[in-house]
């Protein structure tokens, strides 16, 4: 009985099983080995990939800021290039406004030449009438030579004839002979005339041009002279009354606005445009001690006013306010030690403006005091 149960009896084997479970999990972890080689691999790429981005992203970057510091500096260079600009632009309407003012005058001054041109012209005209009239009076001294030397000839064949007629007419004879030598001796004396008046002639037309040429010199030393003291005058003027816009030299002149010395409507010496005045005067008499007494200067002093009409009593139009301020500043500067003979007063009124413009700012540049330093 027990030999046969042991017989019947199975004996569970578990290890097949264990061996598939083991082999399935070996398996399992070399799958997940394997992906993780993978997704470490993929990993490492897409590192690498990122790095190469990151280097180029730098790249850029580096790139980008250098672009920046460039065109910062352009930026910086344009700025002072504009600012050159707006200098030069300053520059060249300061300059247009002083060529404008020398064009001026240069008109003024042409003006002046030519008048003293036209004074000469007159006189050279009248030593031309003279030595014409001398020419006129050695064609009457030839004129009268010919006559003679044909009475000459005539004598000379009627004493030849006289001779050949008879020997009575030797009388006659010697009678031409004498007058043919007196006729001979008028006709040098005729000819020695003529000789001393074509010499004459000669001197005066050459005295005529060496007048013109000295003439000529002479106003051109004098403008010059005088545009040296007219210099040094601007120049003195610029230095104490200082650098401001309503106090200006423009061409040749020194532009006082109106409102320095006026006030609105009026020609009366307001308390600061006299101090003004006061520099202007002692800075005249101080340079016009300087000048020759050959040279005839003046202090030519001009009102000027907007194309505004003023109606008062007092001033009927702006004829009468521009020339009562012009005679204002005059007899401040007389008061102030100046030779009232130096000086000159006028008005112009609106008729000379130096801006068009129709608003405020072109009226008050045109409302202004100009004097200028020039010849009489």
């Amino acid at each position: 009985m027990r030999g046969g149960n042991r017989r019947h009896v199975r004996t569970i084997d578990v290890w097949p099983g264990f061996v598939d479970a083991l082999a399935t999990l070996v398996i399992a972890v070399v799958f997940v080995m394997m992906v993780f080689a993978v997704f470490q691999f993929y990993l490492k790429d897409v590192i690498a990939g990122r790095d190469d981005q990151l280097a180029r992203a730098s790249v850029q970057l580096a790139e980008l800021a250098n672009s920046l510091a460039m065109a910062e500096r352009e930026k910086t260079d344009l700025d002072s290039r504009l600012k050159s600009l707006i200098s030069e632009m300053q520059a060249t309407l300061a300059d247009n406004e002083r060529l404008k003012g020398e064009s001026e005058a240069a008109k003024t001054l042409s003006a002046e030449r030519a008048k003293e041109l036209e004074d000469a012209n007159k006189t050279i005209s009248a030593d031309r009438e003279k030595i014409e009239a001398q020419l006129r009076d050695l064609e009457t001294l030839a004129a009268l030579r010919a006559d003679l030397e044909k009475r000459v000839t005539t004598a000379e064949d009627s004493a030849k004839s006289e001779r050949q007629i008879s020997s009575q007419a030797q009388a006659q004879v010697a009678l031409l002979n004498r007058q043919t030598a007196e006729l001979r001796e008028q006709l040098r004396r005729i000819e020695a005339l003529l000789a001393e008046s074509e010499r004459k002639t000669a001197e005066s037309q050459a005295q005529v041009a060496d007048l013109g040429k000295r003439l000529n010199l002479a106003l051109a030393g004098r403008v010059e002279d005088l545009q040296r003291y007219r210099s040094e005058f601007f120049g003195r003027l610029r230095q104490v009354l200082g650098s401001r816009p309503e106090l200006r030299v423009v061409g040749d002149r020194f532009v006082f606005q109106s409102e320095v010395l006026f006030a609105s409507g009026s020609a009366t010496i307001e308390l600061e445009g006299g101090k003004q005045l006061q520099k202007l005067a002692e800075i005249l008499r101080e340079v016009t001690a300087k000048i020759p007494k050959d040279i005839d200067w003046v202090l030519q002093v001009t009102g000027h006013t907007d194309r505004r009409p003023i109606a008062t009593r007092e001033f009927p139009s702006n004829w009468e306010l521009s020339s009562g301020r012009a005679i204002s500043v005059v007899r401040f500067l007389i008061a102030n030690g100046l030779p009232p003979e130096r000086l000159q007063a006028a008005g112009m009124a609106e008729f000379q403006p130096i801006d068009d413009r129709d608003d405020e700012a072109g009226w008050r540049r045109n409302r202004r005091i100009e004097l200028k330093l020039t010849n009489r």
